[in-house]
């Protein structure tokens, strides 16, 4: 097989971030057709299809392993870029691809991130925290905050805390619909049944397996599908229906009697871990410190 030219792999990575062909071209200040004279002429060096020409671009499983080593070579480039530049010197940020399920981006991981914005250029994957080692098996990002303990291929996992969710909803949204006070075993059964619930997309399982584990199959309960967070936690309090929220998001609700905790002995903890590329490269490093920073802060 001929050794890989570096600009084929800057076409690959730059047609899948920017979802076009068109797109990348502009991106790589090049014309159209001769990004796709980079990525026919990559195909033709390994002897595979590596992307799937549809809109939006996608890596293909035989391309998985070439995105990632293009990534894996701009970021070494970049670091060289900054060595060789020395101290003072203005250099392009560093980008930084990750994955971050959305409770987590809406709490506390921006403020971990932001200290590093002038240095570090972040293209966050809003990612459901179970669906996240995807990316990295594909190569789309370099890190993710992710249910995985598991390492994916060419990574390495640590632990970052604990997201605890809790059974909640509006204090007129419980009088409406369950027994007040609460029983102490929680929501009786009925009352699961015909009470409307509020669920993120149709990835998240949180308030399914709720369900589940009360005997009560998931899809007789009326439900709302809220995919943002703040607005699923606005939903919850504005009476739509009850759902599960993490400490960071229903704490000081609860306290004032806003929401009400419907079945406090069944709450869920989600363990979360940090996923990342094994090579190492400075922006790479700055930013698993700045999330195991914060995660040791916020997270159970």
């Amino acid at each position: 097989m001929s050794p890989v030219e570096l600009h084929h792999l800057a076409a690959l990575a730059a047609v899948v971030d920017e979802e076009s062909f068109e797109a990348a071209a502009d991106a790589l200040r090049i014309t159209p057709p001769a990004v796709s004279q980079r990525i026919k002429a990559l195909e033709t060096t390994v002897g595979q299809v590596l992307v799937r020409r549809a809109r939006p671009v996608t890596v293909t499983d035989a391309g998985a392993p070439y995105l990632r080593l293009a990534r894996q070579v701009a970021a070494l480039v970049h670091d060289t870029e900054v060595e060789v530049a020395g101290a003072g010197q203005s250099t392009s940020p560093a980008v930084v691809p990750v994955a971050i399920n959305s409770d987590s981006l809406g709490t506390w991981v921006l403020g971990a991130l932001a200290p590093l914005s002038g240095a570090v250029s972040f293209d966050i994957h809003r990612e459901d925290q179970d669906h996240s080692a995807a990316l990295l098996r594909d190569g789309t990002v370099m890190a993710a905050v992710t249910t995985a303990s598991r390492p994916v291929q060419g990574c390495t996992v640590s632990r970052l805390g604990v997201m605890t969710y809790r059974v909640v909803a509006s204090r007129v949204f419980a009088d409406r619909w369950f027994s007040e006070p609460p029983a102490s075993d929680g929501p009786d059964v009925d009352s699961l049944r015909a009470a409307p619930v509020v669920v993120f997309d149709r990835k998240d399982d949180l308030q399914d397996a709720y369900l589940r584990a009360r005997g009560v199959p998931a899809a007789v309960p009326p439900r709302h599908h809220v995919p943002s967070s703040a607005d699923y936690a606005d939903a919850v309090r504005l009476g739509m229906g009850w759902g599960l929220l993490p400490d960071q998001q229903c704490l000081d609700d609860l306290r004032s009697g806003a929401l009400v905790e419907l079945d406090p002995e069944h709450r869920t903890d989600v363990m979360l871990y940090w996923q990342q590329w094994s090579l190492r490269t400075s922006a790479l490093d700055q930013t698993s410190a700045a999330v195991h920073a914060a995660a040791a802060r916020h997270l159970g």
